[in-house]
């Protein structure tokens, strides 16, 4: 059995976004938490939002997909009735950036220099969809009383991936570089790469402090604990992997033996195991 590559993969997966954009979305609900001092969580469909609620306005991290833009407003109304000001995109991928069209007509949006040259390429993207300010290392947004400190990341689950650090609250908002107790994803079209994404691991466990809330991509509310669930995830599959493949396995015969049993449920999100197995092997024999 001939076992998909990555790049073939990457059209299935994109495929599967692009029906999860044309799915009914009169169902979908728009869960409001607090999460730590300005900053709390709107759950719906597609990537986690976050919002910083204060005295000079709103400003939110992700916009899900469009048709959800009215359940949103109407979520980020609830939470304060002052002007959308800002609005950060953790990297370019539609279910984080749909709402662009409809939030970036009243709002400044703010990524990395290669989530707008993605967006850009996509021909349908709208000019409002656009970001107005990019970055390549960091900048900060100062708004409601704390810095918002934007920091890129090396090519990981794109090349255009930010966290996003509210340094007054003690919140992060990781983007789908960080999927609480999922498999990742890396989009090789997108210019992402399996050990930059674990590089990025690395380091946020080595800045994000032991008492903040992260905000992933997908998934729960996270601490650090989880962040680091992860990091050890990582390390010991691909450790498997690696060892698999110097005593001579292949492909098939790595799927097949799976992956540790304490793994075995983070296959069960958008990527699954065979998936993920396949993007550590891939990653390790690519010359």
């Amino acid at each position: 059995m001939k076992i998909p590559t990555l790049p073939a993969l990457a059209l299935v997966v994109a495929s599967a976004t692009s029906a999860l954009a044309q799915q009914n979305f009169d169902k979908v609900e728009i869960k409001i938490a607090h999460v730590a001092g300005n900053v709390h969580l709107l759950e719906g469909a597609g990537g986690n939002i976050g919002v910083s609620v204060g005295p000079e306005g709103l400003l939110i991290v992700d916009t899900q997909f469009l048709p959800l833009a009215d359940k949103i407003d109407a979520a980020l109304a609830r939470l304060s009735p002052g002007p959308l000001k800002f609005v950060l995109n953790t990297h370019w991928h539609g279910d984080h950036t749909g709402g662009n069209p409809h939030f970036g007509k009243r709002a400044s949006v703010v990524a990395h220099d290669n989530a707008r040259k993605r967006l850009l390429a996509a021909k349908s993207t709208p000019k409002e969809a656009l970001p107005l300010v990019t970055f390549n290392q960091t900048v900060s947004v100062h708004f409601n009383g704390e810095e918002i400190k934007i920091t890129s990341l090396v090519p990981g689950h794109t090349d255009g991936d930010a966290l996003i650090n509210f340094t007054k609250s003690g919140v992060f908002h990781t983007g789908d570089q960080f999927l609480n107790h999922r498999f990742p994803y890396i989009d090789l079209g997108s210019g992402g790469d399996f050990l930059g994404y674990v590089k990025n691991i690395d380091f946020m466990v080595s800045v994000i402090p032991a008492d903040a809330k992260i905000i992933p991509g997908h998934g729960a509310l996270a601490t650090k604990a989880d962040l680091i669930a992860t990091q050890q995830m990582l390390a010991e599959t691909t450790a498997l992997v690696r060892t698999a493949i110097a005593e001579g396995k292949t492909q098939a015969q790595i799927r097949a033996a799976g992956v540790p049993e304490k793994y075995k449920e983070w296959g069960a999100g958008f990527i699954n195991t065979n998936r993920y197995l396949d993007a550590v092997y891939n990653a390790l024999t690519a010359k």
